[in-house]
């Protein structure tokens, strides 16, 4: 562990030397962060298969005698311990560019050292929306869960659900679904009739499941991270009755990933979610990364929201270097993710904020349904366009 002062010294001396040699080299050297182990693991996978299918579709197509060097790090889900991989990668691998972090936590504790190294930081998951503001060079191209969770709190008042309650996992992103939903929801005219929160890992959803049951509310808004997770939760609440008993269940795209929908089954129709993706859109540019996914995978996975962010984020990233001929210091880098946009996502246009380097994108609102024996995600609404509210309610000081 690196003491304040020595990681300062450290940090400084990789910004001069790491960019010095950044600026002229063509050699581009990326630093992955990503929880490869612990309880994000899944959502891990999911998300570093979309990263390296981009990586091997097209780095072909960067500029002559640009090579990519990818080094990668686990987390383990834990910000410490992804605070410390970062330092190595700054300070020892000398990378020009922090790439990836499923953990809102883990890219919260990591993103100050961007600042002093002057090392941009792309995230391709983490989605506490105030991330970005703890460092100028953040800069994040999957969600906030404040982009899809206001709207999802919008519709869920506008169909007359009088009264709701919310379920979170207990840490930041949670935290964040849940004052999101809540401002949505009660903006509408809603009342939240209760809340509560379990722990990230391991949890035992069905105490917290009869909790709302017991409080006969209209509509319940849960979130679990994305993953096996989702499945457990909508168990508990078809166990109980919690549907029979006349609640509706919505959330974000955390509790039917894409993934995830064999395992969930019968149990998620009727599901409503607020998405940025599905495997189900109807986008050009999403079938021809259905083809390149099912060509490189071959029917062993599905992919979900993680993956297609994973996929965008190295896009930019791509754009990026093909614009610079691979040769790019922390400054210049930032100032073109700043600026990116593209048409061509496979979850429709998506840019840059450049006000807050956070991404504005489509949410679509989705029914769950069985169709053909398999529970499949149809997008019926959608919001263009949506910048993080979060950062629109509170404006820096």
């Amino acid at each position: 562990m690196f003491s304040a002062k020595i990681s300062g010294i450290l940090l400084g001396a990789a910004a001069m030397l790491g960019f010095t040699a950044g600026a002229c080299a063509q050699t581009v050297k990326i630093g992955i962060i990503s929880s490869y182990s612990g309880f994000l693991s899944q959502a891990a996978d999911e998300m570093e298969k979309g990263i390296n299918l981009h990586i091997k579709e097209y780095e072909k197509t960067l500029p002559a005698g640009v090579k990519l060097e990818v080094v990668r790090r686990d987390d383990g889900s834990n910000p410490e311990t992804g605070k410390r991989v970062a330092q190595e990668l700054i300070t020892r691998d000398r990378v020009q560019l922090l790439f990836g972090i499923v953990s809102s936590p883990v890219a919260a504790a990591v993103a100050p050292l961007t600042a002093e190294a002057k090392v941009p930081l792309v995230i391709t998951n983490a989605a506490g929306a105030g991330i970005t503001r703890i460092s100028p060079y953040v800069v994040r191209t999957s969600f906030t869960l404040w982009q899809e969770a206001v709207p999802l709190g919008q519709w869920a008042a506008k169909q007359g659900w009088k009264t709701a309650f919310t379920a979170v996992s207990d840490f930041l992103p949670g935290h964040d679904a849940e004052g999101a939903f809540t401002k949505g929801y009660t903006d509408g005219g809603g009342k939240i009739a209760g809340a509560v929160r379990f722990p990230p890992a391991n949890p035992d959803f069905a105490p917290f499941v009869q909790r709302i049951k017991d409080a006969k509310p209209d509509v319940a808004f849960l979130w679990v991270p994305a993953g096996a997770q989702a499945t457990g939760m909508l168990k508990a609440a078809r166990d109980l009755g919690l549907r029979e008993a006349g609640t509706k269940i919505v959330s974000t795209q955390d509790l039917a990933p894409d993934e995830e929908l064999p395992n969930i089954g019968d149990i998620g129709a009727g599901l409503i979610t607020a998405g940025t993706y599905s495997t189900y859109g109807e986008r050009p540019a999403n079938k021809a990364f259905l083809a390149a996914w099912e060509k490189e995978y071959q029917g062993k996975a599905i992919p979900d929201f993680l993956s297609a962010h994973g996929w965008d984020g190295m896009t930019m990233v791509f754009d990026m270097i093909r614009a610079t001929n691979g040769k790019f210091t922390g400054d210049e880098a930032l100032k073109f993710f700043t600026t990116w946009k593209t048409d061509n996502s496979p979850r429709g246009s998506i840019a840059i904020d450049p006000a807050t380097r956070d991404i504005v994108q489509d949410i679509y609102i989705r029914r769950h349904e069985m169709k053909d024996g398999k529970l499949v995600t149809v997008e019926f609404d959608s919001i263009k366009q949506v910048k993080d509210p979060w950062k629109e309610l509170n404006p820096p000081k």
